[in-house]
């Protein structure tokens, strides 16, 4: 195989190795001409779908540490008011009960939340029926500590009512 001087030769070079597979096959699908889409659907309704629906990983991060490589969507909360400036608030994360208090006092929280949530829900069936079978959804705030912290919590909890499978991670906190 080290040999092989181009793409053509490889490929039938690697053909020739994996040939007992073919041989033992009860089923050989060209896919050729398939996009990953087509290939998807062909597998789930030829074999059956064995998941539970789609998985929804929900994570607060700090843009201070960077965005999350595995974001698929990614929503920044640095709008709302930061608990950090204050003194007493600064020790404890958006889990805190005076920490997010504080931080679910401002209008733009609510709102922010209900609306986030609404569009999400709309959003996730839309993702589902594309056949994406996981998708992280990312708060960020500066530190990762405070209001990604309760936002997170929040939509998690909002999508587990709604029915989804969720998980919530908090990436930065505690530093």
């Amino acid at each position: 195989m080290y040999g092989i001087s181009s793409i053509k030769e490889a490929l039938k070079e690697e053909r020739a190795l994996v040939s007992w597979i073919r041989d033992i096959a009860d089923r050989i699908i060209d896919t050729s001409y398939m996009t990953p889409h087509e290939l998807r659907r062909l597998a789930l309704g030829t074999y059956g779908q064995k998941s539970r629906g789609m998985m929804i990983h929900v994570m607060s991060f700090g843009y201070a540490q960077g965005v999350p490589r595995e974001a698929d969507l990614v929503f920044d909360v640095r709008f709302l008011p930061n608990p950090h400036f204050v003194p007493e608030f600064r020790p404890f994360t958006g889990k805190h009960p005076q920490v997010a208090k504080y931080i679910r006092s401002f209008p733009q929280t609510q709102e922010f939340i209900a609306r986030i949530s609404d569009l999400l829900i709309y959003l996730l069936p839309h993702y589902v029926e594309e056949g994406k079978s996981y998708l992280t959804i990312s708060f960020g705030c500066t530190g990762g500590q405070h209001r990604s912290v309760l936002i997170a919590e929040e939509v998690y909890k909002r999508l587990s009512k709604a029915g989804y499978r969720v998980k919530v991670e908090h990436r930065d906190c505690p530093r």
